[in-house]
């Protein structure tokens, strides 16, 4: 899937607000706000349900990859996700 067409996929859902469960959550983080290397996928089934992440990490920038994209849609419609939130910015990842 082209990633434009991807990431207006994710953008439409996002837009949809808040409307229960299951609740999918997207959050980028990187060594830099500009540069987005990893993104964690959130899943919860239910209010009160231990939530279920997944990492995928892109040599560039994962915000731009067309395959974590794909892959970022494909979640969001087989959990058939009522809301789904994404995480605004990079958040930046604590290296010690």
């Amino acid at each position: 899937m082209n990633v434009d067409k991807a990431k207006k996929r994710i953008a439409k859902q996002v837009k949809k607000g808040i409307n229960g469960y299951p609740q999918v959550s997207l959050e980028y983080f990187g060594k830099t706000s500009d540069l987005a290397t990893e993104v964690v996928v959130s899943f919860t089934l239910e209010e009160g349900a231990a939530q279920q992440e997944q990492k995928f990490v892109s040599k560039n920038d994962a915000r731009e990859d067309e395959d974590v994209q794909s892959i970022l849609v494909k979640i969001i419609e087989r959990a058939n996700a009522n809301t789904v939130i994404q995480i605004d910015g990079v958040s930046i990842i604590n290296l010690k």
